[in-house]
């Protein structure tokens, strides 16, 4: 019966070393929340997001009237052959002035235009980190609960070499076994110990991951279920949703606009610019002449640069340029989304194909084990042979436990691929990473 209770215990590896409380315990979900909430490489961009916010903020100001006030008080001396006392008198000076700009070659626009392109890009660089950060968080989270098992397992193969030992000892000292027996038994046993060690120290160094990317220990973790209807059926399916949806690649498609916004201001500078300015002035003993000097203005005033050195030109041809290295990189980009895309199917394929034979290698394995058990006893079978299957039942399911948890892992990395991570999870992207002009909803 133990026995079999061991064998549940390896092919059913989401139950862990303990039964965890499920009122208690740390889900997937909970963790990514967390981490999203907390990790510096997102709070870096939502913070870069936000200040983009008010940049843009600050280019749509350049369609709103400009209003200034002028103040002046002082001494004043004038010497001028017109005022020959050369009287030195208090000057006063009050002034406002509203300007209003009517055109301007479309320069205040192609920037608000550069900054809308640049909040998007933004918004989705920063959904694009959620996922990377979210999928290390799954791997961290994956590694501890695979490590959890091979400890399992690993006590419960060391349990065994142990009886097996203290059976072949009992039957040495009752003169009835072989001290090479003896020497044999005892050898397995100290490996099976040393395997043990092995995973624990492997478990340690999972738990030190896992609080260097969640934050905190783990405690009580439970196996996810992956949403099997998320995952793309084949890999063309794969990587169309990845060029659709990957958040990293429509942040570069969003820098080209910015690119090409930029270079729309910098044609700008060859218009002319048209204003309309208001102005009203109070001075008092201005120029040597006592009295008020007041002046009211209405003008229209147009403004246009016949030769700075060809420096607004060239702008234009850099800003060109930039767009030329914008729309360069999007597609370097794109190649790399699918690259990802193709590597991440074969990872996720070739998981769910060894796992089958994995599994057939596990049950194979239990059931050699548990015939040479009655044959040993029965005395057909020597002792090597009997440690030969108890080892190589546990190699086996070693493998089988690992081969469950590198697809579980594969799934969500082909998800994070395609940009649907998250989504996958039940997590709701940060309010950062949902760009203004993206119809995509968090759930």
């Amino acid at each position: 019966m133990k026995r079999k209770n061991i064998t549940a215990l390896a092919l059913l590896p989401c139950l862990g070393l303990f039964m965890p409380n499920q009122l208690q315990a740390e889900t997937l979900k909970e963790v990514v929340e967390n981490v999203l909430k907390t990790n510096p490489d997102v709070l870096t961009k939502t913070n870069h997001r936000r200040s983009i916010d008010e940049e843009l903020k600050g280019a749509k100001g350049g369609y709103f009237p400009k209003v200034d006030l002028t103040l002046g008080y002082g001494k004043e001396r004038t010497e001028s052959p017109s005022i020959p006392s050369n009287p030195s008198l208090t000057r006063r000076e009050a002034e406002i002035k509203l300007g209003q700009m009517l055109f301007d070659g479309f320069g205040v626009s192609s920037e608000v235009n550069r900054q809308k392109a640049r909040l998007n890009s933004s918004a989705y660089l920063t959904y694009g980190t959620a996922e990377e950060t979210s999928l290390s968080a799954v791997e961290a989270y994956i590694e501890v609960l695979r490590q959890q098992d091979l400890v399992a397992l690993a006590k419960a193969n060391m349990e065994n070499h142990q009886r097996t030992h203290d059976q072949i000892q009992l039957r040495s000292e009752s003169g009835v076994g072989r001290k090479a027996d003896l020497e044999q038994a005892r050898g397995r046993l100290s490996l099976a110990k040393s395997n043990l060690l092995a995973v624990q120290s492997n478990l340690i160094d999972a738990e030190t991951k896992y609080f260097y990317v969640i934050g905190n220990n783990p405690k009580d973790l439970t196996k996810p279920q992956i949403q099997e209807h998320l995952l793309p059926k084949t890999e063309s399916e794969a990587i169309e949703i990845a060029a659709n949806n990957h958040p990293i690649l429509k942040s570069s498609l969003s820098d080209v606009e910015s690119a090409q916004a930029q270079h729309q201001a910098a044609k700008s500078l060859l218009y002319p610019r048209l204003d309309l300015e208001l102005s009203a002035a109070r001075n008092d003993n201005v120029s040597g002449i006592e009295g008020n000097n007041n002046n009211t203005q209405a003008m229209l005033r147009l403004r246009y640069n016949l030769f700075k050195g060809k420096s607004d030109s060239a702008r234009v041809d850099q800003t060109s340029l930039l767009t030329q290295e914008a729309t360069q990189v999007s597609n370097r980009t794109r190649r790399q989304v699918e690259q990802s895309t193709k590597l991440s199917w074969n990872a996720y394929t070739t998981a769910g194909e060894r796992l089958s034979h994995l599994k057939d290698f596990a049950t194979a394995s239990e059931a050699t084990r548990e015939a040479y058990s009655k044959q040993f006893n029965l005395g057909q079978r020597t002792l090597l042979d009997l440690l030969d299957s108890e080892n190589e039942y546990y190699t086996a399911h070693t493998s089988y436990v690992t081969g469950q948890y590198t697809q579980l892992f594969a799934s969500y990395r082909l998800l994070q691929s395609e940009g649907r991570l998250l989504e996958s999870l039940g997590v709701p992207l940060p309010e950062e990473a949902i760009a203004p002009a993206s119809e995509k909803k968090s759930n």
